[in-house]
Protein backbone atom coordinates (compact mmCIF):
# COMPACT_ATOMS: atom_id res chain seq x y z
CA UNK A 1 0.00 0.00 0.00
CA UNK A 2 1.34 3.64 -1.28
CA UNK A 3 0.14 6.93 -0.71
CA UNK A 4 -0.67 8.73 -3.49
CA UNK A 5 -0.74 12.71 -3.05
CA UNK A 6 -3.26 14.96 -4.69
CA UNK A 7 -3.42 18.36 -6.19
CA UNK A 8 -7.77 18.78 -6.88
CA UNK A 9 -8.25 22.24 -8.51
CA UNK A 10 -11.24 24.03 -9.04
CA UNK A 11 -11.87 27.88 -10.05
CA UNK A 12 -8.35 27.86 -10.23
CA UNK A 13 -7.72 27.36 -7.00
CA UNK A 14 -6.40 24.31 -5.26
CA UNK A 15 -9.93 22.61 -2.89
CA UNK A 16 -11.16 19.74 -1.61
CA UNK A 17 -14.92 19.26 -1.95
CA UNK A 18 -17.69 17.20 -1.09
CA UNK A 19 -18.11 14.37 -3.86
CA UNK A 20 -21.00 14.57 -6.10
CA UNK A 21 -21.87 18.49 -5.40
CA UNK A 22 -19.52 19.34 -8.34
CA UNK A 23 -22.18 21.05 -10.82
CA UNK A 24 -20.63 23.06 -14.30
CA UNK A 25 -23.71 25.42 -14.33
CA UNK A 26 -22.21 28.40 -12.01
CA UNK A 27 -18.89 26.24 -11.45
CA UNK A 28 -20.15 25.91 -7.69
CA UNK A 29 -19.29 23.11 -5.67
CA UNK A 30 -19.62 22.31 -1.58
CA UNK A 31 -16.12 23.23 -0.77
CA UNK A 32 -14.48 21.34 2.04
CA UNK A 33 -11.15 23.73 2.03
CA UNK A 34 -9.74 26.11 -0.51
CA UNK A 35 -6.24 26.66 0.19
CA UNK A 36 -4.34 29.91 0.76
CA UNK A 37 -1.52 28.28 -1.41
CA UNK A 38 -0.84 27.20 -5.72
CA UNK A 39 -0.28 23.88 -7.09
CA UNK A 40 3.25 24.81 -7.13
CA UNK A 41 3.61 24.00 -3.22
CA UNK A 42 1.94 21.19 -2.93
CA UNK A 43 3.85 19.88 -5.93
CA UNK A 44 7.34 20.71 -4.36
CA UNK A 45 6.18 18.84 -1.10
CA UNK A 46 5.37 16.19 -2.98
CA UNK A 47 8.64 16.05 -4.88
CA UNK A 48 10.87 16.40 -1.98
CA UNK A 49 9.09 13.26 0.20
CA UNK A 50 9.50 11.11 -3.38
CA UNK A 51 5.98 10.78 -3.67
CA UNK A 52 4.95 9.60 -7.03
CA UNK A 53 1.98 8.82 -8.83
CA UNK A 54 -0.23 11.25 -7.45
CA UNK A 55 -3.03 12.85 -9.23
CA UNK A 56 -3.52 16.23 -10.47
CA UNK A 57 -7.57 16.98 -11.45
CA UNK A 58 -9.04 19.89 -13.31
CA UNK A 59 -12.67 20.27 -11.59
CA UNK A 60 -13.70 23.14 -14.37
CA UNK A 61 -14.47 21.62 -17.92
CA UNK A 62 -13.73 23.97 -21.22
CA UNK A 63 -16.78 25.43 -21.42
CA UNK A 64 -15.98 27.30 -17.74
CA UNK A 65 -14.53 30.72 -17.62
CA UNK A 66 -12.56 29.29 -14.93
CA UNK A 67 -10.84 26.57 -17.13
CA UNK A 68 -7.35 28.96 -18.27
CA UNK A 69 -6.79 29.58 -14.60
CA UNK A 70 -7.66 25.95 -13.56
CA UNK A 71 -5.20 24.59 -16.13
CA UNK A 72 -2.54 27.06 -15.59
CA UNK A 73 -2.55 26.21 -11.89
CA UNK A 74 -2.34 22.25 -13.23
CA UNK A 75 0.24 22.96 -15.64
CA UNK A 76 2.57 24.97 -13.32
CA UNK A 77 2.29 21.66 -10.94
CA UNK A 78 3.96 19.69 -14.02
CA UNK A 79 6.17 21.67 -14.48
CA UNK A 80 7.54 21.73 -10.98
CA UNK A 81 7.79 18.11 -10.75
CA UNK A 82 8.14 16.58 -14.82
CA UNK A 83 7.66 13.01 -14.38
CA UNK A 84 6.61 12.76 -10.91
CA UNK A 85 2.58 13.16 -11.21
CA UNK A 86 -0.69 11.92 -13.50
CA UNK A 87 -3.65 14.13 -14.57
CA UNK A 88 -6.96 13.69 -15.25
CA UNK A 89 -10.14 16.61 -16.16
CA UNK A 90 -10.94 16.78 -19.92
CA UNK A 91 -8.27 14.21 -21.15
CA UNK A 92 -8.37 12.97 -24.72
CA UNK A 93 -6.53 11.22 -27.04
CA UNK A 94 -6.46 14.71 -28.71
CA UNK A 95 -5.06 16.64 -26.08
CA UNK A 96 -3.52 13.85 -24.11
CA UNK A 97 0.21 14.51 -26.06
CA UNK A 98 0.45 18.25 -24.79
CA UNK A 99 -0.07 17.04 -21.27
CA UNK A 100 2.58 13.77 -20.93
CA UNK A 101 5.05 16.72 -23.00
CA UNK A 102 4.03 19.19 -20.30
CA UNK A 103 5.51 16.72 -17.64
CA UNK A 104 2.35 14.30 -16.65
CA UNK A 105 3.53 10.79 -15.90
CA UNK A 106 0.02 9.20 -17.47
CA UNK A 107 -3.08 10.70 -18.07
CA UNK A 108 -6.23 10.11 -16.49
CA UNK A 109 -9.61 9.26 -18.49
CA UNK A 110 -13.00 9.32 -17.52
CA UNK A 111 -16.01 10.55 -19.64
CA UNK A 112 -13.69 10.36 -22.74
CA UNK A 113 -13.91 6.26 -22.66
CA UNK A 114 -17.47 6.23 -21.03
CA UNK A 115 -19.81 8.17 -23.13
CA UNK A 116 -24.33 7.87 -22.93
CA UNK A 117 -23.72 4.97 -20.16
CA UNK A 118 -21.62 2.45 -21.62
CA UNK A 119 -17.54 2.30 -23.21
CA UNK A 120 -16.97 3.60 -26.30
CA UNK A 121 -14.22 0.92 -27.22
CA UNK A 122 -12.74 2.66 -30.51
CA UNK A 123 -11.92 5.89 -28.03
CA UNK A 124 -10.43 3.48 -25.48
CA UNK A 125 -8.35 1.90 -28.28
CA UNK A 126 -7.37 5.37 -29.56
CA UNK A 127 -5.95 6.35 -26.56
CA UNK A 128 -4.21 2.95 -26.44
CA UNK A 129 -2.44 3.76 -30.07
CA UNK A 130 -1.69 7.46 -29.20
CA UNK A 131 -0.58 7.63 -25.73
CA UNK A 132 0.35 3.96 -24.48
CA UNK A 133 -0.73 1.41 -22.48
CA UNK A 134 1.85 2.35 -19.90
CA UNK A 135 0.97 6.55 -19.87
CA UNK A 136 -2.58 5.75 -19.61
CA UNK A 137 -5.08 5.75 -16.28
CA UNK A 138 -8.84 4.78 -16.31
CA UNK A 139 -10.91 6.61 -13.47
CA UNK A 140 -13.96 4.21 -12.55
CA UNK A 141 -15.34 5.98 -10.26
CA UNK A 142 -18.74 4.38 -9.00
CA UNK A 143 -21.63 5.01 -7.18
CA UNK A 144 -24.23 2.16 -5.75
CA UNK A 145 -27.05 1.75 -7.48
CA UNK A 146 -29.07 -1.28 -7.57
CA UNK A 147 -27.22 -2.81 -5.10
CA UNK A 148 -24.01 -2.56 -6.63
CA UNK A 149 -20.97 -0.20 -8.40
CA UNK A 150 -21.62 1.30 -11.37
CA UNK A 151 -19.19 3.71 -13.32
CA UNK A 152 -20.25 7.77 -13.28
CA UNK A 153 -19.18 10.37 -15.34
CA UNK A 154 -20.01 13.98 -16.10
CA UNK A 155 -18.55 15.10 -12.72
CA UNK A 156 -19.74 12.24 -11.20
CA UNK A 157 -23.41 12.70 -11.47
CA UNK A 158 -23.88 10.44 -14.67
CA UNK A 159 -24.47 6.73 -14.40
CA UNK A 160 -23.42 4.33 -17.05
CA UNK A 161 -24.23 1.22 -17.48
CA UNK A 162 -21.05 -0.68 -16.75
CA UNK A 163 -21.12 -2.40 -13.40
CA UNK A 164 -17.43 -2.32 -11.48
CA UNK A 165 -16.78 -5.78 -10.83
CA UNK A 166 -13.81 -8.16 -10.80
CA UNK A 167 -14.85 -9.03 -14.85
CA UNK A 168 -14.73 -5.17 -15.74
CA UNK A 169 -11.23 -4.61 -14.29
CA UNK A 170 -10.08 -7.47 -16.00
CA UNK A 171 -10.86 -6.53 -19.29
CA UNK A 172 -9.89 -3.09 -19.57
CA UNK A 173 -6.82 -3.81 -17.54
CA UNK A 174 -5.56 -4.71 -21.30
CA UNK A 175 -5.45 -1.07 -22.58
CA UNK A 176 -4.18 0.95 -19.39
CA UNK A 177 -1.31 1.43 -16.79
CA UNK A 178 -3.55 1.61 -13.67
CA UNK A 179 -7.32 2.24 -12.18
CA UNK A 180 -8.11 5.52 -10.06
CA UNK A 181 -11.83 4.36 -8.39
CA UNK A 182 -13.04 7.32 -6.06
CA UNK A 183 -15.98 6.05 -3.85
CA UNK A 184 -18.34 8.50 -4.77
CA UNK A 185 -20.64 8.59 -2.33
CA UNK A 186 -18.09 8.48 0.84
CA UNK A 187 -15.85 10.97 -1.10
CA UNK A 188 -15.30 14.27 0.40
CA UNK A 189 -17.27 13.33 3.85
CA UNK A 190 -14.79 11.58 6.23
CA UNK A 191 -17.35 9.00 7.09
CA UNK A 192 -15.56 5.56 6.14
CA UNK A 193 -14.82 3.88 3.85
CA UNK A 194 -17.01 2.02 0.90
CA UNK A 195 -16.16 -1.39 2.43
CA UNK A 196 -18.08 -3.84 -0.47
CA UNK A 197 -16.45 -1.56 -3.32
CA UNK A 198 -13.09 -2.21 -0.76
CA UNK A 199 -13.73 -5.63 -1.61
CA UNK A 200 -13.95 -5.99 -5.11
CA UNK A 201 -11.09 -3.89 -6.18
CA UNK A 202 -8.77 -6.21 -3.90
CA UNK A 203 -10.53 -9.24 -4.78
CA UNK A 204 -9.57 -8.29 -8.74
CA UNK A 205 -5.80 -7.44 -7.64
CA UNK A 206 -5.58 -10.94 -5.81
CA UNK A 207 -6.71 -12.54 -8.97
CA UNK A 208 -5.14 -10.77 -11.25
CA UNK A 209 -1.28 -9.26 -9.35
CA UNK A 210 -0.80 -6.91 -12.60
CA UNK A 211 -3.60 -4.80 -11.65
CA UNK A 212 -2.70 -1.57 -9.91
CA UNK A 213 -5.38 0.32 -7.90
CA UNK A 214 -5.49 3.57 -5.85
CA UNK A 215 -8.92 3.96 -4.01
CA UNK A 216 -9.67 7.16 -2.65
CA UNK A 217 -12.88 7.91 -0.45
CA UNK A 218 -14.11 8.24 3.26
CA UNK A 219 -11.13 8.17 4.88
CA UNK A 220 -11.63 10.37 7.93
CA UNK A 221 -9.06 9.39 10.78
CA UNK A 222 -5.99 6.88 11.26
CA UNK A 223 -8.69 4.40 12.62
CA UNK A 224 -10.05 4.17 9.49
CA UNK A 225 -6.76 3.85 7.31
CA UNK A 226 -6.09 1.33 9.42
CA UNK A 227 -9.64 -0.64 8.54
CA UNK A 228 -8.61 0.38 4.89
CA UNK A 229 -5.74 -1.31 5.47
CA UNK A 230 -6.89 -4.61 6.75
CA UNK A 231 -9.76 -5.06 4.22
CA UNK A 232 -7.44 -4.45 1.51
CA UNK A 233 -4.27 -6.54 2.92
CA UNK A 234 -2.34 -3.88 1.52
CA UNK A 235 -3.14 -4.73 -2.19
CA UNK A 236 -4.52 -1.06 -2.79
CA UNK A 237 -2.60 2.26 -2.84
CA UNK A 238 -4.77 5.17 -1.34
CA UNK A 239 -5.34 8.76 -1.58
CA UNK A 240 -6.70 10.97 1.03
CA UNK A 241 -8.32 14.57 0.16
CA UNK A 242 -9.76 16.47 2.79
CA UNK A 243 -9.03 14.39 6.18
CA UNK A 244 -5.64 15.54 5.27
CA UNK A 245 -4.19 18.10 7.70
CA UNK A 246 -2.26 19.84 4.76
CA UNK A 247 -6.57 20.43 3.31
CA UNK A 248 -8.10 21.37 6.44
CA UNK A 249 -8.57 17.72 7.75
CA UNK A 250 -6.93 16.15 11.23
CA UNK A 251 -4.82 13.22 10.04
CA UNK A 252 -1.38 14.39 9.66
CA UNK A 253 0.62 14.00 6.37
CA UNK A 254 4.19 13.53 7.92
CA UNK A 255 3.16 9.94 9.49
CA UNK A 256 1.06 8.98 6.37
CA UNK A 257 3.49 10.00 3.74
CA UNK A 258 5.17 7.01 3.13
CA UNK A 259 2.89 4.51 4.42
CA UNK A 260 3.82 1.24 3.04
Amino acid sequence: MRFRPCIDIHNGKVKQIVGGSLKDAGDSADENFASEYDSTFYAELYKKDGLRGGHIILLNPPSSEYYQATREQAMKALETWPGGMQIGGGITADNAGEYLEAGASHVIVTSYVFQNGEIRWENLHKLKETVGKEHLVLDLSCRKKDGGYYIVTNRWQTFTDVKLEVSTLEILAEYCDEFLVHGVDAEGKSAGVEENLVEILTEAVREHPGISVTYAGGIGSLEDLERFRNISDGCLDITIGSALDLFGGTIPYEEIKHCM
